[in-house]
């Protein structure tokens, strides 16, 4: 028998594919190389997963129209350091 924690955290991790693939879809490019940039950025943690509760009550459409901008501004930051 599966624990509630359990089936948060598979809901949570299939959430984060399907906004992967929305960001991904958003700014033409494939879902690896947009995983690869969150990743970068540790933003699949601290966007997707951290926000989970907030974000997986939104359309597809808008969860990728709001990775790509939390994408963008973390690697103009990043940019601006470097």
């Amino acid at each position: 028998m599966c624990k509630q924690p359990d089936i948060l955290e598979s809901e949570k991790i299939h959430f984060a594919v399907m906004a992967i693939e929305a960001g991904a879809r958003e700014m033409g490019i494939s879902p690896m190389e947009m995983r690869r940039r969150l990743e970068k950025m540790n933003l699949i943690k601290r966007l997707l997963l951290d926000n989970y509760e907030v974000m997986h009550t939104q359309s597809l459409k808008q969860v990728g129209e709001d990775v790509v901008e939390a994408l963008k501004n973390w690697e103009a930051q990043e940019g601006e350091k470097g």
